[in-house]
């Protein structure tokens, strides 16, 4: 095992440790930041457990969440609804969608303004 192999392991343990927090399992091994983001570069199967401890955090907050939504947090529930019930019109402002490409030359340029005015006008 190479002195980089056994500093990514270290890494790991600590990033576990740390929920994921990039600059503190850093520290714990005394590694540097750009080092560790430099091994995510290069190494596939560092960069995939990497992914996969930022997926345990991301699910223990999730489950975090839904504790205070049972235990009738309505802050909890109204982010939730935010984030996760969009679908289903739980949002406050209309988003657009930039990179669904359109074909414009139907509108004039004053059906363009005027409909950009419009959504301005509506956030």
């Amino acid at each position: 095992m190479t002195k980089s192999d056994i500093l990514k392991n270290n890494l790991i343990k600590a990033l576990e440790k740390s929920l994921g927090i990039v600059t503190s399992a850093c520290k714990n091994v005394g590694c540097s930041r750009e080092t560790f983001y430099k091994y995510c570069k290069d190494d596939a199967d560092f960069k995939a457990r990497v992914k996969d401890i930022e997926n345990i955090a991301l699910d223990f907050a999730e489950s975090k969440l839904h504790k205070q939504i049972a235990s009738g947090n309505s802050t909890s529930t109204i982010f939730y609804l935010k984030t996760k019930g969009k679908k289903r019109g739980y949002i406050e402002k209309n988003e657009i969608d930039l990179t669904t490409k359109r074909d414009l030359s139907i509108y004039t340029d004053e059906e363009i303004a005027e409909k950009l005015k419009e959504i301005a006008d509506n956030n």
